[in-house]
């Protein structure tokens, strides 16, 4: 099939299901496609003999009958999730050579539904960062490119996973969202990414980096794509002591295109000064084709908006300092021999932590000492309660949200934000959800003035993936984005 790498997921199923093609051909396509796009450093690790191999035992199940949800569809895996036999290395030095004898419970599902793995994505490193340069692997690019033909970063951190969709080299891919790790890559590389509701995915078997934020989602290159790629992901898992133990709905059967009578809210605090004019405007349009579709556009306020990024980065820097404090050299990952024990964990961790993680250990250590665990860290945590209880609120009123995902479109690689701050404002419209716990999805509305993608991003209701994937199917038929 010369057109293999044009179909979605859904396309896909439906063309192994009617035998147009296999899944080797279908792998073998996106193995080629690889090799073509390896220019972006989409990928840590390839692994194209596994997935021949596991596309041969797909093809051979469906010559059974026995087809899963997933069943000959070629994914990435984003470099965070562990996959027993097959390193993993959270974009990190430390982690190099680590390969694990687990598999995480996500990749699990995934693969016990049929899924094919290409390899593991890149990402920065321990999903710390908001445009794929923190990575020890090098810097990832988006497959797009404005007029000046300079390399634009896919985002981050699953900057890698949503390269990758955009590039044709994976069908579908894994990515988890701690502050906006899936929702911005997914507007920066003009694709789809939905983070389900904190609980819904395990992060067992998930490389740490926030605890109580991380939530695995996915990449796809429609709303329906997502729906199926999550559906397969989802559901309880009582080695996850943050897993809700709740039934899974047929995601895809939710999205039915009417959205008649539902209201949808528009906070007025998330326009931010100095937000580009056309992304206001894709905003407006958004709200206009959600009111042509039936639904009522009513305005919303969430006054705490302004206090989330400084309380998601007293909290997630926090809970890494704790996390990250088992890269000692002792037990697993790199050793740097010292003069004792105390040299050996400061060499270790000194060669085998970028700046960025660094960076942000060292403010978790801050807010958790002594003297100022309840001046910084207790307190974003009451802030971080507020938020949520403001969300809840109103959604009495409402039944999903729309906001813009980001407050720009794409930088280019060499002109990325020196500053820490000013790469920390990149996440400034998806912290909220995060903090909150909220399902959010960001799907590709339009271009930017250089031709650039833009995205919007659907908020809604604890566990209510269905509505974000409906609404989101109204703004994604009037938009009729064009993907690469």
């Amino acid at each position: 099939m010369s057109n293999a790498l044009d179909l979605t997921l859904a396309d896909a199923l439906s063309a192994l299901e009617k035998k147009e093609l296999s899944s080797v051909e279908l792998t073998e396509a996106y193995i080629a496609q690889m090799d073509a796009t390896r220019d972006l450093n989409a990928y840590i690790t390839e692994t194209p003999d596994i997935a021949l191999d596991m596309a041969k035992a797909s093809d051979a199940r469906r010559a059974a009958g026995d087809v899963g949800l997933m069943e000959g569809v070629p994914v990435g895996i984003k470099d965070l999730f562990c996959t027993e036999g097959t390193r993993t290395t959270a974009g990190s030095h430390i982690l190099e050579n680590f390969v694990p004898t687990y598999e995480s419970t996500v990749t699990t599902k995934l693969f016990s539904q049929g899924a094919v793995m290409l390899g593991k994505t890149n990402l920065d490193e321990f999903a710390m960062g908001s445009s794929n340069q923190t990575s020890y692997y090098g810097d990832c690019a988006s497959p797009w490119k404005a007029a000046d033909g300079k390399a634009r970063t896919p985002g981050g951190s699953s900057g890698g996973s949503a390269s990758a969709v955009a590039a044709k080299s994976a069908l579908a891919t894994t990515g988890t969202d701690t502050g906006g790790s899936i929702r911005q890559p997914a507007a920066f590389c003009g694709i789809t990414g939905i983070k389900p509701t904190y609980g819904r995915c395990s992060r067992w078997g998930v490389v740490a980096f926030a605890s109580s934020l991380d939530q695995p989602g996915c990449f796809g290159r429609t709303v329906e794509d997502n729906a199926i790629m999550l559906q397969a992901m989802a559901g309880y898992d009582p080695k996850d002591s943050t897993s809700i133990d709740r039934a899974v709905p047929d995601y895809r059967a939710q999205i039915t295109g009417d959205i008649k009578g539902k209201k949808i809210g528009i906070p007025k605090e998330y326009r931010v000064d100095g937000m580009p004019q056309e992304i206001e405007k894709l905003w407006q349009q958004g709200m206009d084709w959600l009111r042509d579709a039936g639904a009522e556009i009513v305005d919303i306020s969430l006054p705490l908006t302004d206090k989330a990024l400084p309380t998601y980065y007293i909290i997630a820097p926090a809970e890494a300092s704790s996390n990250l404090a088992r890269y000692d050299g002792v037990r697993y990952g790199l050793r740097v021999e010292g003069a004792d024990l105390d040299d050996m964990y400061a060499k270790t961790r000194g060669q085998g932590f970028g700046e960025e993680v660094k960076r942000r250990i060292m403010i978790g250590t801050y807010v958790l000492s002594a003297g100022y665990y309840d001046a910084y860290y207790n307190k974003a945590r009451r802030v971080r309660k507020m938020i949520l209880n403001e969300f809840l609120d109103v959604y009495n009123q409402v039944d999903a949200i729309l906001t813009p995902t980001t407050p720009s479109a794409a930088f280019t690689l060499d002109d990325a934000p020196t500053d820490p701050v000013t790469m920390y404002l990149n996440d400034v419209f998806t912290v909220p959800a995060s903090l909150a716990g909220l399902p959010g999805l960001s799907l590709p509305a339009g271009l930017s003035s250089e031709g650039l993608p833009l995205g919007l991003q659907v908020l809604g209701k604890p566990f209510e993936e269905g509505e974000v994937l409906n609404v989101a199917s109204v703004l994604e038929a009037a938009a009729g984005f064009q993907r690469l």
